[in-house]
């Protein structure tokens, strides 16, 4: 493919007047940095002082008062235009590191080049962008029952998942009949704690008015937008909410998982399908997007959680004797030694980060992070909370909060799991005083950050953006998924916050793992009772079927 190549002063063609000012008065021509770039990726960490030093023109905006200077660009050759751009594209958007240098925009119209402010915004209307594009933004989370009577159905969708329950290739057959299986025994006891919360999970309702909440904040900073809700597990679905984005004609998506920390049995097995979906779709393929994966150190985030740690601390009679306790949902230790889930890692930092935010408004209470959730006889991230528990009340803890670090909405695992089961072991531990931070919810200052956070990400969308058939390959069209992983430890704080631009899943380990877990569980019951005589499946009458 041909590249962009340095743009040489010749290049430059007719110059459109900035939108907000009434002149456009040609500065003196000066050294500025121009870049190259393959035109297969267009990555928003090139900067423009990086790449060939060139003579090009520049051109100075007056606006309120304020000189500011512009690298103009101009007349690209169409070889080297068209496989950067879809049929929804009409701009190249850089940033400037250079404080000389604070924004560039691009837009093809045949040879004119536009040139806008820094400080206008992007994104949508007639103040962000063209007319005809229309930004969306897609929340992703997992889903939970709405009644007792969608408890099995749940449930089913769940371990028919190949990236909950991975079978080797050989017996696939049976993902569905194990999932039926699977699903039908767990359900009255699942359904348990379920009847203990309400009926059902406040999941869809809470991440319903998130979505609202976080259309008011975009509106607010003048960008209008639709948010949608896609579920993996229940309704809606991820197919519903693509199904509505391709009616409204969403032009620009922004994808934004509602995990803080990234993993690959959570914001992965959600973004693999949408991959899957993106990849069967024309119109989905030739759509400018961008992946929001995690933001757990975005600061507007931090400052949430540390001002609802605060705010709980007040309701103990001595704040200053309170153990901060966080509770991360746990995942096997094989995704993180064996698939190079990042997880661990992000979730490590996320309290460091939150704790440092405390006590900076004078809190000194020591803190513990632990993992919950666990299932099955494989070791999963450790410390495990419920042993944690234990172990804080022989050391002579008497005042507990809770901090559910992992979820921003209230469901079965904060409102049941921690709120009953642990406060109950809590108190068998001795010890006496139990709070728990609540989720995050509707929390303004936090709905603000994820709105600057989908802002900032704009500029990107479609600026990965390839040839259909590249396309099709990947979501986010970069490298391997064993390249990135490997190398997402030393290169995540040197890419632009918040967004990233690569493809997450499950390794080749990972799948090898899940694959071997799952037949050695099924071997097992096999042999057990095969010995025994006795069990689920000859109760079932489901074993004379392997004689």
């Amino acid at each position: 493919m041909a590249s962009i190549t340095s743009l040489q002063p010749q290049a430059l063609s007719r110059l459109q007047a900035c939108p907000h000012t009434s002149s456009l008065v040609p500065a003196t021509s000066s050294s500025f940095a121009t870049f190259s770039a393959s035109s297969r990726y267009l990555s928003p960490s090139l900067r423009l002082n990086q790449g060939v030093i060139s003579q090009s023109e520049s051109v100075s905006c007056q606006h309120q008062g304020l000189e500011k200077k512009f690298i103009a660009f101009a007349d690209f050759e169409k070889a080297s235009w068209k496989p950067i751009t879809s049929n929804h594209r009409k701009g190249l958007i850089a940033r400037a590191s250079d404080p000389g240098i604070v924004r560039a925009v691009a837009t093809s119209v045949k040879e004119d080049v536009k040139v806008i402010a820094p400080d206008a915004e992007l994104g949508t209307d007639n103040k962000h962008g063209d007319d005809e594009e229309r930004v969306g933004v897609l929340l992703l989370n997992l889903g939970g029952p709405d009644t007792l009577e969608d408890v099995q159905p749940f449930l089913y969708n769940l371990f028919a998942d190949p990236d909950i329950i991975r079978l080797p290739r050989l017996f696939r057959f049976l993902q569905r009949p194990l999932a039926q299986f699977i699903s039908t025994l767990r359900a009255p006891k699942s359904a348990e704690g379920y009847a203990a919360i309400g009926g059902g999970s406040p999941l869809r309702q809470m991440t319903d008015e998130q979505a609202a909440a976080l259309k008011a904040a975009l509106e607010s900073k003048n960008l209008p937008a639709k948010v949608y809700v896609g579920m993996r597990y229940w309704h809606p679905f991820t197919e519903e909410a693509i199904n509505q984005i391709k009616e409204d004609g969403i032009s620009r998506l922004v994808v934004l998982p509602l995990y803080p920390q990234f993993s690959i049995s959570t914001s992965g097995s959600s973004l693999r399908l949408l991959e899957s979906i993106f990849r069967e779709d024309e119109y989905l393929v030739n759509m400018q997007h961008t992946v929001i994966p995690s933001w757990y150190n975005r600061n507007g985030y931090v400052q949430s959680m540390a001002t609802l740690i605060e705010k709980e601390l007040t309701k103990f009679e001595k704040p200053d004797e309170v153990h901060i306790f966080f509770s991360a949902h746990g995942v096997p230790v094989a995704y993180v030694e064996e698939a190079g889930d990042p997880y661990k890692a992000e979730m490590e930092e996320c309290v460091q980060l939150i704790m440092a935010a405390v006590k900076a408004r004078d809190i000194r209470c020591p803190h513990t992070l632990a993992y919950q959730s666990r299932v099955g006889p494989v070791e999963w991230l450790k410390p495990y909370t419920d042993d944690t528990i234990r172990e804080l009340g022989k050391s002579g803890v008497k005042s507990l909060l809770a901090v559910p670090v992992s979820f921003v909405s209230e469901h079965i695992e904060t409102l049941e799991e921690i709120d009953m089961e642990y406060r109950e072991l809590a108190l068998e531990s001795g010890i006496r005083n139990w709070g728990r931070v609540p989720a995050l919810g509707c929390e303004p200052g936090f709905i603000a950050d994820l709105a600057d956070a989908i802002i900032e990400a704009l500029p990107y969308v479609g600026a990965m953006a390839v040839s259909n058939l590249e396309a099709r390959q990947s979501l986010v069209p970069l490298g391997s998924v064993e390249q990135l992983l490997a190398t997402y430890d030393t290169l995540r704080r040197e890419l632009p916050a918040p967004v990233a631009m690569w493809e997450w899943g499950w390794t080749k380990s990972a799948e090898t793992w899940n694959g071997r877990a799952a037949m050695l569980a099924v071997l097992t019951l096999l042999v057990l009772e095969v010995t025994t005589g006795e069990g689920v499946l000859h109760q079932w009458g489901i074993l004379p079927l392997f004689h």
